[in-house]
């Protein structure tokens, strides 16, 4: 978001995603090279199987409403890597399930298999001239096979269902550069001025907001509950002018500008890496629907290519978004987060670049540099972030942070993340490999 709220231009989450995780959950997105001039949406995809939406609910349990391409052959194979990883993220994901589930999966497909032969071979022998005792035998044994096949292939698809949900916890690999602990743990990348002095006593930005009569907390939390705020008079006019200018230095940069929608499918969510159900979630969930507000517009987004097949001649695509974004912030009361920040609803810029796997550094460094620029010409104190192992999202292979100096605060507070979701190759099949910025 680029407004009042600390000029955040926010630039990812997914994403947060994944937020997670990307590793798995991508939308199937391939990419060829071919003479194409424009994006075609693919008719079929083998990387992304889309189950039956199910209705929102705020039960944890709740089956995946997509299931990811997943190669759980290279989890079990690099089995110590993957495990290592869960450690330095300090996730708890199970892995041990996971590839118990696996391993179990593996042999109730191989039963279903060896069934559906039975079946057919017993289908196979009605075709020809037989006695009426021994068609009836067939029949009998046949109808007994396929209740046994309708059990079977039931218990296989509630397995599936049940090693997805834990399968998709399991985060992204991780960049080896990446500092490894928590966030205290994370290296500054660089320092942009110092912070001010001042003659006088420094008010932070409720006093200033409240003398200069530019919003109003008491009157929103009336209408819609506590973090929600009006702006006013100057403040309305100041955030839409840095939207709208951080909207033209960024289309400079080649970026196409969109709008987005504000409501999107869960299963969208999930694919970008969030867990729109899960305890603690940031997503605000549609009752009696399967929508959820954006937390970002990177979900949206992230779902614009979603099943497509993209030529080789078209990447990278750079996209700036605007949008409203959403969300619960579970755990943000306190007196740091008072005022315009950790608040439910913001207006947000973000910018979100598809591009080829080996591209993607290239690209994150851009993106960095992008914001480092903005914050410089804003006049601003901030440092950037390489952030530690344990503060990674889900989907994040690698994070910056840029926090700027707040005068009011007397300290550091966050404007922006900056994520590299790269699906690490060996995790996500071929035919589902990309790398999206934001």
């Amino acid at each position: 978001m680029m407004g009042l709220h600390g000029c955040t231009l926010k630039l990812a989450s997914v994403p947060n995603f994944s937020s997670p995780t990307f590793l798995f959950k991508t939308p199937t997105l391939r990419f060829q090279k071919s003479p194409l001039s424009r994006p075609i949406r693919a008719l079929s995809s083998s990387a992304l199987v889309q189950t039956s939406t199910t209705k929102a609910t705020e039960d944890q349990g709740v089956k995946p409403q997509w299931k990811a391409t997943i190669d759980f052959k290279w989890i079990k194979d690099n089995k110590e890597a993957v495990a290592a990883n869960l450690k330095n993220r300090n996730s708890d994901a199970d892995l041990n399930l996971v590839l118990h589930l696996y391993d179990k999966m593996f042999t109730l497909q191989k039963e279903v298999e060896r069934v559906r032969g039975e079946r057919n071979a017993v289908a196979n022998k009605m075709k020809g001239k037989l006695e009426q005792s021994e068609r009836q035998r067939l029949i009998e044994e046949g109808k007994n096979l396929k209740e046994g096949l309708a059990a079977l292939e039931e218990d296989l698809a509630k397995l599936n269902d049940e090693l997805q949900q834990e399968a998709q916890c399991i985060p992204n690999m991780t960049h080896p550069d990446v500092p490894i602990g928590g966030e205290d743990c994370s290296t500054i990348r660089k320092m942009v001025g110092s912070s001010p002095k001042f003659s006088f006593p420094v008010k932070d930005h409720l006093q200033l907001g409240k003398e200069l009569d530019l919003f109003d907390f008491d009157a929103a939390a009336e209408v819609s509950g506590s973090k929600f705020y009006y702006l006013k008079n100057e403040a309305v006019l100041l955030e839409m002018a840095l939207v709208n200018w951080t909207l033209s230095e960024v289309m400079k940069r080649g970026f196409t500008p969109l709008t987005t929608p504000e409501l999107v499918r869960s299963s969208v969510v999930e694919k970008c890496g969030f867990q729109p159900r899960a305890n603690n979630t940031q997503i605000y969930s549609i009752a009696d629907s399967d929508q959820c507000l954006i937390g970002t517009a990177e979900i949206p987004v992230g779902g614009l290519h979603m099943d497509s097949i993209l030529s080789d001649s078209l990447l990278p695509l750079k996209y700036v978004a605007f949008s409203h974004c959403f969300r619960t912030e579970a755990g943000a009361a306190g007196t740091a987060t008072r005022g315009l920040y950790r608040v439910h609803q913001f207006s947000k810029v973000e910018m979100f670049i598809f591009c080829r796997p080996e591209e993607s550094e290239h690209y994150h460094q851009e993106l960095i540099t992008i914001e480092e620029d903005l914050f410089s010409s804003l006049g601003l104190h901030f440092k950037t972030l390489d952030m530690a192992s344990e503060d990674l999202g889900a989907p994040a292979y690698q994070k910056f942070d840029v926090e700027a100096w707040m005068p009011g605060l007397e300290r550091f507070g966050e404007l922006t993340t900056l994520e590299n979701a790269t699906p690490c190759y060996s995790l996500v099949q071929k035919a589902s490999d990309f790398q999206y910025n934001c």
